[in-house]
């Protein structure tokens, strides 16, 4: 049962970063560990502006409160500090921690309404496209003693995947459907859990299944590419560290980039045209651009074909 009480925080501690650490624990219980700290994250950033006002217990925070955050929060989207969508998330934050708090949702607010609208569409083109400027990153994988990082990002580019779910791939059974389907499916580490009950079969390139016979041979006897003793957070946070020291000098960013360049190369083999962002415009007839936006997202791991505009351009 959740912690309730008319005490400093609603009873959930003295310090208001901490007390929302708890509340969020309270909601979410075990597990939800990437949420949770994305939550923990943008809360400590509201707390220091209400420490600011002088604001130090939840108990004492109301709409006014609030709105001058979102009031901050828009400002520095308008000069570019920080994107429409980062804002939207620090407002959706402060609904799940004070609602979680108070019980109720009397201070709940539009964070869309507050800050703008999000602009998810892609303008740049994913720099690993072409390929050839990935190999720098897993040359020094390779230099460093880091195989699994650099399967891991291969995993990510050849077939798309969330970093998660390429580190939790078994790479022996997605071998046999590629030599068996063609076309691999997968289940694990997926968004929202989706994997458990719905088939998500990805297409397996030349290279893909290269990379799948090198993940096979390094997974050994275990069913992914985690390191033995290691958790998920732990092997995550050492990728992430990886990937950015190896990456720092090229304009490659994090592994969600490679998804990108993944969907962009899915969109020319459907289309035959280059994806908007690459083109500059859409090539496509409307009704083939659609169609190939769909069988992407699901590949993607998204049910959405309008969810592509952040991964190939847009579809005006």
């Amino acid at each position: 049962m959740g912690k309730v009480g008319g005490g400093r925080n609603f009873g959930y501690g003295k310090m208001l970063a901490y007390a929302g650490k708890n509340a969020l624990k309270d909601r979410y219980g075990d597990g939800h560990y990437a949420t949770v700290a994305a939550h923990e994250a943008r809360w400590r950033l509201f707390v220091n502006h209400l420490k600011a006002q002088g604001i130090k217990d939840a108990r004492d925070v109301d709409k006014e409160a609030i709105l001058k955050y979102a009031n901050c929060l828009k400002g520095q989207v308008k000069t570019g500090e920080r994107k429409a969508s980062y804002a939207q998330n620090c407002l959706s934050t402060i609904n799940v921690v004070l609602s979680s708090m108070r019980k109720d949702s009397v201070l709940v607010i539009s964070p869309c309404a507050l800050v703008g609208k999000r602009n998810n569409i892609r303008t740049t083109t994913p720099v690993t496209v072409n390929q050839s400027p990935l190999d720098r990153p897993i040359g020094y994988f390779s230099e460093k003693g880091e195989p699994r990082t650099a399967l891991v990002a291969k995993l990510c580019r050849d077939l798309g995947l969330r970093f998660k779910e390429a580190s939790l791939l078994n790479a022996k059974v997605a071998l046999r459907e590629a030599e068996k389907y063609g076309k691999i499916n997968v289940t694990r580490g997926t968004k929202g859990g989706r994997g458990k009950g719905v088939d998500r079969w990805v297409p397996v390139s030349t290279e893909a299944l290269n990379t799948l016979q090198a993940a096979k041979a390094l997974q050994g006897n275990s069913e992914n590419l985690i390191p033995e003793k290691v958790s998920f957070k732990q092997w995550r946070d050492h990728a992430n560290s990886q990937w950015r020291l190896a990456t720092r000098d090229s304009e490659i960013r994090g592994f969600h980039e490679l998804r990108a360049a993944y969907a962009c190369e899915r969109y020319q083999q459907i289309t035959g045209s280059p994806a908007p962002v690459i083109g500059g415009f859409r090539a496509a007839v409307r009704e083939l651009d659609h169609s190939a936006r769909l069988i992407i997202a699901l590949e993607v791991g998204h049910s959405r074909a309008d969810v592509l505009v952040s991964y190939v351009g847009s579809a005006k």
